[in-house]
């Protein structure tokens, strides 16, 4: 394992590459892992992040962590993979990714960062923060060909400092039924 960033919290065990769960099929994982090697050179990190305590009292996640740009990051730029336990079983939780769905319906895969994962956890949604997200989930092959959720800027530049913010989705919400404010306890 890599060394911890700083300021992670002590209960969460720091993993910057995906494990998985035996709960996901043989024929599915397949599929996620693609041709995924152990010597890869992805280490699931970003040089472009920090973590930081909100310490702004009209923040929504006031005195919970954030994700911020330790750098500019320019538009339409991959900042990093968010990565946890990827699993098929059914999960109540707040860090958990929805990251493939079979054809059929019958599998839906999840990355779940609430026990382990990367900085990526620290992801607020922007409700009560910006105007809109200036970043976006989107699935990614890695370069050994696994199946990530990734992080990446929007149209417009990230500056130095400005935390990374992306939507959750309104299904996110409703499932939480809160009005549109960030409530993700990110400790």
């Amino acid at each position: 394992m890599s060394a911890k960033p700083s300021n992670w919290p002590l209960n969460v065990v720091f993993s910057p590459q995906q494990c998985y769960h035996s709960s996901i099929p043989a024929h599915v994982l397949s599929h996620i892992r693609g041709s995924v090697h152990k010597n890869s050179k992805a280490d699931g990190r970003s040089s472009s992040v920090s973590i930081r305590t909100i310490t702004d009292p009209s923040h929504p996640a006031v005195r919970q962590r954030g994700l911020f740009a330790a750098k500019k990051i320019p538009q339409h730029t991959h900042i990093i993979d968010y990565s946890g336990e990827v699993h098929a079983d059914e999960r109540e939780s707040d860090y958990d990714l929805t990251l493939y769905r079979n054809r059929d319906g019958d599998v839906n895969v999840g990355v779940d960062a609430s026990k382990m994962g990367n900085e990526a956890r620290f992801i607020n949604d922007y409700r009560g923060i910006r105007d809109k997200p200036n970043a976006v989930f989107q699935e990614r092959r890695s370069d050994s060909g696994e199946l990530r959720m990734s992080v990446w800027s929007s149209s417009l530049p990230i500056k130095k400092g400005d935390e990374i913010l992306v939507s959750y989705g309104k299904g996110w919400w409703r499932a939480r039924s809160v009005d549109g404010v960030s409530v993700k306890e990110s400790t």
